[in-house]
C-alpha cells in the first residue's frame, strides 16, 4: 500500500505522527543556543618562538626560516606568514576551512619535534597557539573612576571579575587599563656609590628578608609543635628599617639610600571611557558556550555589582555582542513572520477556499520545526544562517502540496468521492512532485560539500532547505491528501462575502487565462523570432555584468566602530594621551549618535592575554566606538566611518590611522579590505615600491585608510661595550647588560603579599635618576669583588635605528599596503589598482600580488561557479531520467539563461553588487525556475499524448499551467520581499539574496511562460520532421 492511500485510511494514526513532529521540534527549539553565525571551527595556528638578545634578523635567519621550511611541509597549508622581531618569533599556519585542527596541530607538534635541533642552543621550545571564535569578547564593560583609581585594579579583581568568571560559560575575564599596585624602592645612585653598595645587593637582601622560612617540628611534652619563622613584610613601610650593609662600622638602612613609593606600576595601559579614566573588562566565553546566556547572566549581575563598588566607581557597557545577535534574530523572525503571512494571502487569494488554504497552509509550520529537531540532533545554533533558510524555504515548501491538493479538487469536481480522489489524484502526480523535490535538493545539497569559508557559512543553510523539502514532499503525499479526504467536499457552496471578494479575482484570473493564450498563440507562430528576441534579451543583460561592480560579502551595520591610531615611533604615552582626549571630545559633540566612546592607549601588561594580543605601545591607541541603534539614527556606520576619517586628516600628530567599520575588518560583514602584498627580499627596494602604491592608491575613488604594514626604523639608545675593558675590570657582557636593566627597567626583588594578593616589589634607579644620557653613562658598575666602574669608561651610548618587524609570507619577505573599501565596488577598486600597477616601474626580484576580502572573494566565487556547473548538471540528470529524453532538459534549463539575466538586472537597477549572498540567490534560482519548466512541459507532454497537436498542445498546455507556475513564483517571490527589503540589524547581509531570487525569478517567470513553449515547437517540429523522413527512407527501401 503506498504511503498516500495508507495516510487516507489511517487519518488518526497520519495526525498523531505529524503532531509528535511538531513536539520534538518546539522542544528542539526550546533547548537551541542563539548566536550570530554557526560555529566556525578555527583554521589558523601561532608557533611562537622566543630567543632573548636576537635582533629581528637575527630571528629571521636562526629562527624563522628553519621552522618555516619544516612547517610548510604541514597537509593542508593554505598560506605560512611570520613575524620577525627582537627577541621574538611568530608564525601563523593558515589552512583551509572544514579540516580538523587538533590532527593539523598534532602535526605541527611531530615537525616541531623535528627541527628543535636545528634552532640555537638559547631559543626556547616553541609554543603552539590556537585560535578560535571564542576569543572574540562577548561584553566589554567600562569602568570610570576617580578616587578609586589608585587600588582601582584590585577593587574590580575582587568585586567584579571574580563573580564574572563565575557565570557558566565564562572562559576568561580580563582587566585592561587599570595599573596594578607596586611597590618601588627608588634609589639614589649619589649615596648607593658613597656607601659602595650595588642595586643587585639591595635586590637579593629584600628578597631574603621577606620570607616566611618554616623550621620544622619539635616535641614539647606529649604535644609537637612546628617552628616557622615569620618575616614577610606586614607593612611596606617596615622595609624601611632594613640592613643592606655596613660602612664605617655603622649599619646602613634602606631608608638612608632609597625612598620606598607604594604605588602604581609605572609603564601601564590607560583606559579612558567617555573622557574619564577608568578601564575596562573584557568577558570571553568557553568554547560551545551561548552567547546570549552569557550576555543576560552579566547584564543581570550588573546591578548587584555595582551596589558593591565605591560610590565613584560606574560600570558600563562598550561592545555587546549579544544585542547584535538579538537584533539580527530578531530581524529574520520578523521577516519569517511575513514570508508566511504573504504566502497564505497568495494561496488564499488563488484557491478562494479557506479549507484549502488551511491544508496547503499546514505544511509550512510542520516542515519548518521539523528542521529544528535536525539542529539540535547535530548541536547546532539557532542563527542568521539557520533562520535565512527557514525564510528561503516558506515559499518552497507549499509548492508540491499546491500541485497535490489541486489534482485532487479537479477530481473531486468531477464527482469523486473524496477519498478516491485523495488517492487518485495523489497516485497521478506523485512522481511529478518527488523530481520536482529532487531537482532542489539537486541545488541546496551540494553546498553542503562546498569548502572554504562559504562552505563552512552555507553548509547549514543546504542540509536545513534539504531536510524542510524532504519534509514538505512527505507532507504533500500524505498529510495534504489525508486532510483533502476529510475537509473538501463535493459541492462547494459559495457565500456572500465568497462572491463580493474573489468575483473580481476570478474574472482577472480568467481575463489572465484568456490573454496569456492569444499572447502564446502569437509567440508560437513566430517562435524563431521569439527565441531570437529572448537570446538578445539574455546577451544585453550580460552587458550589465560589468556595470554591476563586485564585493566579497555587503558591509553590515552592527553599530560598532573599531579605530586604530598610531603616532610616531618614540612617542610618549602623554603625547598620544592629550591628542586622543582631544579629538575624543570633538567626536562626542559632532557625533550625537556615539553612546560609548572607550580608548586604551599604553604597553599592555604581559599578563593580560587579550590586551597584549592587540598591537600596543605608548604610541598605539586602540578605540572602541559604540553607536545607537541603526533604525535610531539617520547616518549608517558607513557614513559615520567616512566623516570620521575626514576628520583624522585634521590630525597631522598621528602617522597611521585606521577607522573599521563592525569592530573588525575585512570579515563577513565587516568594510572590506584590499591587501597588496608586495614580496622581495631587499628593504630599501620594497619600502620603495609600497611608498610608490599607496601614493596611487590615494588618487583611487573608493579607497579609505591606506596603511603600509611595515613600521618605521625603531630608534633607541644602544650601548656598544669595548670587551677588552669590561674584562680589566672583571666584568662580562652579559653582567654589565643585567645591570643596566636593574637599575633602569627594575628588577623583582621579592613580592608583597596583602589580603591573598601578591604586588611586585621591584628595585631601582629614582626616576630624576634615569632621564638622560648622561644618567646612563655615569651608571656604576659594580664586579664580583666590590669595586666599580661607570659605563662610560667601559663603553659608548650611541642612538640607533633597529631595523622594524620583518614580515614573510609563504617563505618570503613581504610588505602589504593596505585599504578600506568605501563608496565604491571592490572589482572598481581592484580594477584601478591593477592599472595603476601596471604603469609602475618595479624593479627585477620585487612582485605585487592581491589578497584580503579580494583573495577570499575571488576563492568564495570559484568555489560557486564549480557548485552552479556541478548543480546543473545533477537537475539535467534528475529530468532526464524523468522525462526519458534528453532533449526535454534541455528546453527547461534554457529558462536559466533569463533567470540570471533577472538577477544582473535587479542587481543593476537596485544598486547592489555582484557579491556571496547575491550568487547563492542565483544558484538557488537554478532549482526554483526549473521547477515551472517541468510543471509546463509535462502537461504539454501529456497533451501530446492525448492526440493533439503541437500548436495546440502548447497553448492548451500554458493556459491549464499558467495559474499554478504563476501560485508557486508569486509564494516564493512574496516570502523574498521581506529579505529584499529588511531595514533590521543584520538585513545588509541578505538583501542581495532576497533581491537576486526575486529579480530572476520575475523575469524568467514572465519569459519561461513564453521562451519555453516556443523552443519546444521548434524541437517538436525538428523532431516529426527527422521521423517523417525515417519513414520516407524505410518506405522507398521497401519499394525497391
Amino acid at each position: 500500500m503506498s504511503l498516500y492511500a495508507s495516510a487516507v485510511k489511517r487519518p488518526v494514526m497520519t495526525v498523531l505522527c505529524y503532531v509528535a513532529v511538531v513536539i520534538l521540534g518546539l522542544f528542539s527549539l526550546a533547548k537551541l543556543p542563539i548566536d550570530l553565525y554557526p560555529d566556525v571551527e578555527t583554521n589558523t595556528l601561532m608557533v611562537m618562538t622566543t630567543y632573548q638578545g636576537a635582533s629581528a634578523q637575527d630571528i629571521e635567519q636562526n629562527v624563522t626560516r628553519p621552522l618555516e621550511n619544516v612547517l610548510n611541509s604541514v597537509n593542508d597549508l593554505k598560506h605560512i606568514t611570520s613575524d620577525s622581531r627582537e627577541n621574538t618569533s611568530v608564525i601563523t599556519l593558515e589552512f583551509e576551512y572544514g579540516e580538523d585542527i587538533d590532527v593539523l596541530t598534532n602535526d605541527v607538534r611531530d615537525k616541531l619535534d623535528m627541527v628543535k635541533s636545528a634552532l640555537p642552543d638559547d631559543a626556547e621550545t616553541p609554543i603552539i597557539f590556537k585560535f578560535s571564535s571564542d576569543m572574540i569578547p562577548v561584553v566589554i564593560l567600562s569602568v570610570q573612576a576617580t578616587e578609586s583609581m589608585p587600588g582601582l585594579y584590585k577593587i574590580l579583581d575582587e568585586t567584579v571579575a571574580n563573580p564574572l568568571a563565575r557565570i557558566n560559560g565564562v572562559g576568561s575575564v580580563s582587566i585592561s587599563g587599570a595599573p596594578k599596585r607596586e611597590i618601588h624602592i627608588y634609589i639614589d645612585p649619589a649615596k648607593l656609590e658613597a656607601y659602595g653598595i650595588s642595586v643587585e645587593q639591595i635586590a637579593s637582601v629584600i628578597g631574603a628578608e621577606n620570607r616566611n622560612i618554616p623550621g620544622g617540628s619539635f616535641d614539647i611534652g606529649r604535644e609537637t609543635y612546628a617552628l616557622r619563622v615569620q618575616g614577610e613584610f606586614a607593612d611596606p613601610a617596615e622595609m624601611a628599617n632594613i640592613v643592606v650593609g655596613t660602612s664605617n662600622g655603622a649599619n646602613v638602612f634602606l631608608r638612608d639610600i632609597a625612598r620606598i613609593d607604594d604605588s602604581l606600576e609605572e609603564r601601564a595601559q590607560e583606559t579612558y571611557n567617555n573622557g574619564e579614566r577608568g578601564a575596562m573588562i573584557v568577558i570571553q566565553k568557553q568554547s560551545g558556550a551561548n552567547s546570549v546566556e552569557i550576555s543576560d547572566a552579566v547584564l543581570k549581575m550588573l546591578p548587584s555589582l555595582q551596589k558593591r563598588l565605591p560610590s565613584d566607581i560606574r560600570l558600563g557597557i562598550v561592545v555587546d555582542t549579544s544585542d547584535n545577535i538579538r537584533n539580527t534574530i530578531a530581524s529574520l523572525e520578523e521577516t519569517v513572520g511575513y514570508a508566511l503571512l504573504f504566502v497564505v494571502i497568495v494561496v488564499f487569494a488563488f484557491l478562494g477556499r479557506w479549507r484549502a488554504t488551511v491544508i496547503i497552509t499546514i505544511t509550512i509550520p510542520i516542515s519548518l520545526i521539523a528542521s529544528f529537531i535536525y539542529l539540535y540532533a547535530t548541536g547546532n545554533t539557532l542563527n542568521i544562517v539557520s533562520l535565512s533558510a527557514l525564510s528561503i524555504s516558506i515559499g518552497m515548501v507549499v509548492d508540491d502540496a499546491i500541485v497535490v491538493l489541486e489534482n485532487v479538487t479537479t477530481h473531486i469536481e468531477r464527482g469523486s468521492d473524496p477519498k478516491q480522489a485523495a488517492v487518485h489524484g495523489t497516485n497521478e502526480v506523485a512522481v511529478s512532485v518527488i523530481a520536482s523535490t529532487l531537482t532542489l535538493i539537486a541545488v541546496f545539497f551540494p553546498l553542503t560539500l562546498v569548502t572554504g569559508m562559504t562552505g563552512v557559512l552555507f553548509r547549514q543553510l543546504g542540509w536545513m532547505v534539504t531536510i524542510m523539502m524532504i519534509i514538505s514532499t512527505t507532507c504533500a503525499l500524505s498529510l495534504t491528501p489525508m486532510l483533502c479526504s476529510q475537509l473538501l467536499k463535493r459541492d462547494n457552496r459559495h457565500g456572500r462575502i465568497y462572491r463580493i471578494l474573489f468575483t473580481p479575482i476570478n474574472s482577472f484570473l480568467d481575463w489572465l487565462d484568456k490573454a496569456y493564450g492569444a499572447l502564446l498563440r502569437f509567440v508560437v507562430r513566430r517562435r524563431a523570432l521569439t527565441v531570437i528576441v529572448g537570446m538578445l534579451i539574455f546577451i544585453g543583460s550580460l552587458m550589465l555584468v560589468r556595470m554591476v561592480g563586485s564585493e566579497y560579502f555587503p558591509t553590515a551595520d552592527d553599530g560598532r566602530l573599531r579605530v586604530s591610531l598610531e603616532l610616531p615611533i618614540g612617542a610618549r604615552v602623554e603625547e598620544s594621551k592629550a591628542v586622543t582626549a582631544n579629538l575624543a571630545a570633538l567626536w562626542r559633540k559632532k557625533y550625537p549618535e556615539i553612546q560609548v566612546l572607550n580608548y586604551t592607549t599604553g604597553t599592555a601588561s604581559s599578563d593580560n592575554t587579550f590586551a597584549s594580543l592587540q598591537d600596543n605601545g605608548p604610541h598605539i591607541v586602540s578605540m572602541n566606538v559604540r553607536l545607537s541603534d541603526p533604525g535610531d539614527r539617520d547616518r549608517s556606520s558607513v557614513e559615520i566611518a567616512a566623516m570620521m576619517r575626514e576628520d583624522l586628516k585634521n590630525y597631522p600628530e598621528f602617522k597611521k590611522t585606521q577607522v573599521s567599520v563592525g569592530g573588525m575588518g575585512g570579515g563577513m560583514g565587516g568594510q572590506a579590505t584590499v591587501d597588496f602584498e608586495v614580496y622581495g627580499y631587499d628593504f630599501a627596494l620594497t619600502d620603495s615600491v609600497a611608498a610608490r602604491l599607496k601614493s596611487e592608491l590615494l588618487k583611487l575613488p573608493g579607497t579609505a585608510d591606506v596603511m603600509i604594514s611595515r613600521s618605521d626604523y625603531q630608534p633607541e639608545y644602544q650601548v656598544d661595550f669595548d670587551r677588552e675593558k669590561l674584562a680589566m675590570y672583571g666584568l662580562n657582557l652579559q653582567t654589565a647588560a643585567t645591570a643596566l636593566r636593574n637599575r633602569i627597567n627594575g628588577g623583582i626583588a621579592s613580592r608583597f603579599r596583602e589580603d591573598g594578593e601578591e604586588y611586585d616589589i621591584k628595585v631601582m634607579y629614582d626616576r630624576a635618576h634615569r632621564e638622560s644620557i648622561e644618567d646612563i653613562e655615569n651608571i656604576m658598575l659594580f664586579n664580583n669583588v666590590g669595586s666599580g666602574v661607570r659605563v662610560k669608561d667601559v663603553g659608548t651610548v650611541v642612538e640607533r635605528f633597529t631595523p622594524p618587524t620583518i614580515e614573510r609570507k609563504d617563505r618570503e619577505r613581504i610588505v602589504t599596503v593596505s585599504t578600506f573599501v568605501q563608496n565604491a565596488p571592490m572589482s572598481a577598486v581592484v580594477e584601478g589598482a591593477n592599472a595603476a600597477i601596471d604603469k609602475m616601474d618595479i624593479p627585477q626580484g620585487i612582485n605585487i600580488q592581491i589578497a584580503g576580502s579580494y583573495e577570499d572573494q575571488q576563492e568564495s566565487f570559484t568555489d560557486l561557479l564549480t557548485l552552479a556547473i556541478l548543480i546543473v548538471i545533477l537537475v539535467y540528470i534528475v529530468m532526464a531520467a524523468q522525462f526519458e529524453s534528453y532533449t526535454y532538459p534541455g528546453i527547461i534549463m534554457s529558462s536559466l539563461l533569463f533567470a540570471f539575466s533577472g538577477v544582473f538586472i535587479i542587481l543593476y537597477l537596485s544598486g547592489h553588487t555582484l557579491n556571496v549572498m547575491s550568487m547563492i540567490g542565483g544558484i538557488m534560482l537554478i532549482g526554483i525556475v526549473v521547477k515551472n519548466g517541468i510543471v509546463l512541459i509535462d502537461y504539454i507532454s501529456l497533451n501530446r499524448e492525448r492526440g493533439m497537436s503541437i500548436r495546440r498542445a502548447v497553448v492548451l498546455g500554458g493556459m491549464s499551467r499558467l495559474r499554478p507556475v504563476l501560485m508557486t513564483s508569486l509564494t516564493t517571490i512574496l516570502g523574498m520581499v521581506p529579505m529584499a527589503l529588511g531595514t533590521g540589524q543584520g538585513s545588509e547581509m541578505w538583501r542581495p539574496m532576497g533581491t537576486a531570487v526575486i529579480g530572476g525569478l520575475t523575469f524568467s517567470t514572465i519569459l519561461t511562460l513564453l521562451f519555453v513553449p516556443s523552443v519546444y515547437c521548434i524541437f517538436a517540429k525538428n523532431g516529426i520532421k527527422n521521423q517523417r523522413r525515417k519513414w520516407r527512407k524505410k518506405l522507398t527501401a521497401k519499394a525497391y
